[in-house]
């Protein structure tokens, strides 16, 4: 396993995770480990030629990789190469304006995913996790660089608590959760 922390994506790479069953799976296959077409098709909802099609694709953009110390000639096994993706830089949003886009779209629709599961198991979550699940918006009016600003701090903040490892490795009483930040614009309108 090439064992990086993060992928910076390229032209390859986001065209391969321009999919959301793509993001899906990565997304999968990072939270839970190695894992085969079969049992990643069963948490998706799709058929397993499905799933093996698109780990394939992601193989071929090395964000993925057969696992060969698992499974047998019948059963392939696939991990993640990454624990984090990266988009950077303006030369993919110029060069690849409409796998940005869909990559984009795709990451929404995940953590769209997210939050629904979050919701329908708030009622069963222990109640010290239920008092920290929050959805917030805050409205800001600030400039450019003020943007570039709040995001870099978001990220070092975050930073502070990364802490992606398996539950085996991880403090007693930690659990997995998923903080999305969002800077969106809101741009006057040209009308």
């Amino acid at each position: 396993m090439t064992n990086e922390a993060v992928v910076v994506l390229d032209a390859r790479s986001l065209r391969a995770l321009a999919h959301p069953i793509r993001v899906q799976l990565v997304e999968l296959l990072r939270k839970h480990g190695p894992s085969t077409a079969t049992r990643l098709a069963e948490r998706l909802e799709v058929n397993s030629g499905t799933a093996s099609y698109h780990l394939r694709r992601l193989g071929a953009a090395g964000l993925v990789e057969e696992d060969a110390g698992r499974g047998n000639a019948r059963e392939r096994w696939w991990r993640s190469v990454h624990r984090t993706t990266r988009l950077t830089g303006d030369e993919l949003s110029e060069s690849e304006p409409e796998a940005v886009l869909a990559y984009m779209q795709s990451i929404a629709a995940l953590y769209n995913l997210r939050t629904q599961r979050a919701l329908n198991e708030m009622q069963t979550m222990p109640r010290e996790w239920r008092t920290i699940l929050d959805l917030s918006s805050f409205a800001l009016r600030i400039t450019q660089e003020e943007g570039r600003r709040l995001r870099e701090e978001l990220l070092g903040v975050l930073a502070g608590y990364r802490r992606d490892v398996p539950e085996e490795d991880a403090p007693e009483g930690a659990v997995r959760v998923t903080v999305v930040t969002q800077v969106l614009p809101e741009l006057p309108d040209e009308t």
